[in-house]
């Protein structure tokens, strides 16, 4: 006779219907700034919802959650932020990632559409970046400027642009990548590069940065029209991956042409194995594609050294940076 078995249990589903649960608090939390006025020590739930100006109890089961999310600690009935939220959650920090609650609603929002969009084969949350309301523009790249500070300091950090004199922001949306990067290193300067319905959300960035005297704004379509100018490098962030493979690759080529030989090219975006399994969050984040553009995706590795290849560059590599965002790397030769 067989041996008795524990009958299946949907494990899998119930903890994936129960996961969203902290990330849906951390969002409260980053709305409300609930982590900036505990940066100078432990409050109560009744002195934290007087600074916020909202209710105790119903602030109280938040805060609970958010000890269990891992971004609080309590003790007693104080609570405190964690070292993590201490760096990243408290506004003035220049690590602060709390704007990026914007871009988190967004997304997740998006999500709910997917099987709809699937069923319909049509975007249901299309983004059409020469078309779209300069009001929802600037949601869109507030929500976005956090996270893209945050890869421009990576990216300093990890190569050294002290070589370099001029640099091409190429899509740069908010300017995130050039500030970061001339903030490094001050002898750089840098040219944001984007549509003209994006150029003067991108100025009014730069001008709240008081950066006007080390990063300028050039308005092209850099997929139909030649980059102007020439530079030492190159950075993109989220470009390739909102475009077709087509498009992705005239655009590659049009960048090639305005950087010399021996010039560098740096890619950040989401970026896919070749198996198509991994990172896991930008297998996850491929999904979120789907509602939002009509062909942009997370495309594979395989798929960007192609391009890249076809389009003059070699010493391609790839570097994987936090959150499951890839660095690819490229020179045009010499």
């Amino acid at each position: 006779m067989a041996a008795d078995t524990a009958p299946l249990q949907p494990t899998t589903i119930q903890h994936l219907a129960s996961a969203v649960y902290p990330s849906f608090a951390m969002l409260a939390g980053m709305q409300l700034d609930v982590f900036t006025p505990l940066k100078d020590g432990p409050l109560t739930a009744a002195q934290l919802a007087a600074v916020l100006g909202v209710n105790t109890e119903k602030l109280s089961r938040l805060l609970y959650a958010l000890v269990t999310a891992g971004l609080l600690t309590v003790d007693g009935d104080r609570f405190a932020n964690t070292p993590e939220a201490q760096q990243f959650l408290v506004k003035g920090q220049p690590t602060y990632l709390g704007g990026r609650h914007e871009n988190f609603s967004e997304v997740w929002e998006n999500l709910l559409h997917t099987a709809e969009t699937i069923r319909t084969g049509v975007p249901q949350c299309k983004k059409d970046f020469a078309t779209t309301s300069p009001e929802d523009q600037r949601h869109f790249f507030r929500g976005l400027h956090p996270g893209t500070l945050a890869n421009g300091r990576e990216l300093a950090g990890r190569y050294d642009f002290s070589p370099y004199t001029t640099l091409a922001d190429v899509g740069g949306g908010s300017g995130g990548m050039a500030l970061a990067l001339t903030d490094a290193y001050p002898h750089l300067r840098a040219t944001v590069i984007d549509l003209p319905t994006v150029t003067p959300i991108t100025q009014r960035f730069l001008a709240e940065a008081g950066a006007a005297d080390r990063v300028q704004v050039v308005s092209t379509d850099v997929v139909h029209t030649p980059v102007p100018g020439t530079y030492d490098v190159a950075v993109l962030r989220s470009l390739l991956q909102v475009l077709s493979p087509e498009d992705a690759l005239q655009a590659l080529r049009h960048i090639g042409a305005a950087l010399p030989p021996g010039g560098r090219l740096y890619i950040v975006g989401r970026i896919l194995d070749d198996s198509r399994l991994a990172p896991v969050d930008t297998v996850g984040f491929n999904v979120a594609f789907l509602n939002i553009f009509d062909e942009g995706r997370a495309y594979t590795e395989g798929e960007y050294r192609t391009w890249l290849t076809a389009a003059g560059f070699a010493e391609i590599a790839r570097v994987p940076l936090p959150e499951g965002v890839s660095l690819i790397t490229a020179r045009k030769p010499a």
